[in-house]
């Protein structure tokens, strides 16, 4: 398996990883192209894998912001990440976050926030972003699954509310819906 930073070119294929791998129409595909605008050589990071040549996971971490007392503070978000699922359960997804995360401390990023399951990303390093000093952006978002990890970069004055993207909000990917 290659892993390696998303091209141009790969824009369909990392599109057909999340509509096959979350299987809820476009919404995710959007958000990816939404967030792909939001990537330079300086702030985030759009990763793949691939398998004999097919692109079969994705992973994208975008700069967001934390609302420090001191200071605002540019931070990532890993989202999303997904997988075929006919190549899930195969560490793939695991391979692309760790890849993801040590190349984001390379680059002195602090603190990497997420949404999602907690025994699964607890394996990462990941914990409750409020057991850090964190605060979640919306009242959406469980507490549980309103996770950070803390890199090197990271000081113990770094504290206070993540303020999700713009794109975030205008796909309405921030915590859950009722589905009434």
């Amino acid at each position: 398996m290659d892993l390696r930073e998303e091209l141009p070119s790969d824009e369909q294929s990392v599109r057909d990883v999340h509509l096959q791998a979350f299987g809820r129409g476009h919404a995710v595909g959007d958000l990816v192209g939404s967030l792909r605008d939001t990537i330079t050589p300086q702030s985030g990071l759009s990763l793949l894998a691939e398998l004999d040549g097919q692109v079969v996971g994705h992973v994208m971490f975008t700069r967001c912001l934390l609302d420090a007392p001191a200071r605002l503070v540019d931070v990532q978000v890993l989202s999303p990440v997904g997988v075929l699922p006919e190549f899930q359960r195969r560490g793939i997804g695991s391979a692309l976050i760790r890849h993801g995360l040590e190349t984001l401390a390379e680059r002195a990023v602090p603190v990497v926030f997420l949404e999602g399951n907690p025994a699964y990303y607890s394996r990462f390093g990941f914990v409750r972003g409020e057991d850090l000093g964190f605060r979640k952006p919306s009242l959406r978002i469980p507490d549980g699954a309103f996770q950070a990890i803390t890199l090197p970069a990271h000081e113990p004055w770094m504290t206070g509310t993540l303020v999700y993207s713009e794109p975030f909000w205008r796909h309405d990917a921030v915590g859950l819906r009722n589905p009434d």
